[in-house]
């Protein structure tokens, strides 16, 4: 039972297997297009280029590149392309404008403020004063207690 199961399991893993894309005649077109794939954010994805994507719309992309390449179409006529088409959004790396400047001063910012409310914190907070000072009659007391005699109260 145990293996009909295992077997089962297996050709339950067939039916979702890829099929593999195959690659250019010309590994220069291929190279170019693995090139083009690395500088491009997949939509689906959103954090990956679609050279690493999976998604059914990055391999459309990618085949759009390939497609683009035989064309004859140099690579800044592509990524124009792709940025006219979907917007900078679609550059891996954006490009530094007014639009997009949020986008490289944000982290920098958050962790400026994140120093400043650390600091701030830090400067508010109150020395801690060790109010439990011993006086003399309370070593007197411990050390009775050590010394195994009863202690007397007060």
């Amino acid at each position: 039972m145990k293996q009909l199961l295992a077997v089962l399991l297996l050709a339950m893993n067939l039916a979702f297997a890829g099929e593999a894309v195959p690659l250019a005649d010309d590994p220069q077109l291929e190279a170019r297009v693995q090139r083009l794939s690395e500088e491009l954010r997949c939509l689906v994805c959103q954090n990956q280029t679609i050279a690493d994507s999976h998604a059914g719309l990055a391999q459309d992309l990618k085949n759009q590149i390939r497609e683009q390449l035989r064309a004859g179409k140099s690579d800044d006529d592509i990524l124009a392309y792709m940025t006219e088409r979907y917007g900078d959004f679609v550059l891996y790396r954006p490009p530094v404008k007014a639009t997009t400047l949020l986008l490289w001063v944000g982290p920098f910012l958050l962790l400026g403020v994140g120093a400043i409310v650390t600091v701030v914190a830090v400067r508010r907070r109150k020395p801690r004063v060790d109010s439990c000072e011993f006086t003399g009659e309370d070593h007197a007391r411990a050390a009775a207690l050590l010394a195994g005699t009863p202690e007397t109260t007060k």
